[in-house]
């Protein structure tokens, strides 16, 4: 299973920076509050409907989705998005304030073999920002991108005194995005060694088709023979 993969898709740094200093707009409390502490804040670019006030990622109503009027302020996003070869679902800007902290949890069934895949893009943040994985920490500098496995046990603590701001891309797996995530020079792939687990992952990966898929099922598979 990947836990996290840094992906070779630069964006424009810069001018996304620029871009967030002169947006206006009031951003929107995060909804989940049980899940963190201080301020997280949202801003949609691309929602189910395009509604530029549900920050709910998931589809709603058989609505698909479309940019919000946010996306027009964008630019650098617009252009980025042009360079990602698999279907784009959900686009947000998310602000997790100084001193705010997001406790341990799971987006369930958000994960590269489960058919989905999340994408983080630093664009404002610190060295002492604390992202943890599965336990490991995990450096996140500004102008990179990271595939984040949101279905393993994540948490963020910002323990400095600037805002940290993540362009985050929720995205449709397909064999771009399997060759981008596996193919990595910074890939961290651990093997869960629960028998039922493994098969559900396999059948999931299988069902990808995807030569990247194929690639980590095919291990996984002599795995199982190895423990079986």
């Amino acid at each position: 299973m990947v836990h996290y993969s840094k992906l070779k898709l630069p964006f424009n740094l810069e001018a996304m920076k620029n871009e967030l200093s002169s947006f206006q707009e009031e951003w929107i409390n995060h909804f989940n509050t049980y899940y963190y502490e201080g301020e997280w804040t949202v801003m949609p670019l691309r929602s189910p409907g395009g509604d530029s006030k549900n920050i709910i990622p998931e589809l709603l109503m058989n609505k698909d989705y479309q940019d919000t009027l946010f996306m027009t302020h964008f630019v650098s996003v617009k252009e980025l998005l042009l360079s990602i070869n698999c279907p784009v679902m959900a686009v947000r800007f998310l602000n997790l304030k100084a001193g705010a902290k997001i406790k341990e949890h799971k987006d369930n069934e958000l994960a590269f073999e489960k058919g989905e895949a999340r994408l983080h893009f630093p664009v404002i943040t610190n060295n002492e920002v604390e992202f943890y994985i599965e336990k490991e920490r995990i450096l996140l500098n500004e102008g990179e991108c990271w595939y984040i496995n949101a279905n393993l046990l994540h948490s963020v603590f910002n323990k400095g005194a600037a805002d940290r701001i993540h362009l985050v891309i929720d995205c449709k797996v397909n064999d771009w995005l399997s060759d981008m995530i596996t193919q990595s020079d910074n890939m961290l792939f651990k093997e869960h060694n629960e028998y039922d687990q493994l098969v559900k992952v396999i059948e999931n990966l299988r069902l990808q088709n995807s030569s990247g898929a194929n690639k980590v099922a095919m291990e996984l598979e002599q795995k199982l023979k190895r423990i079986k």
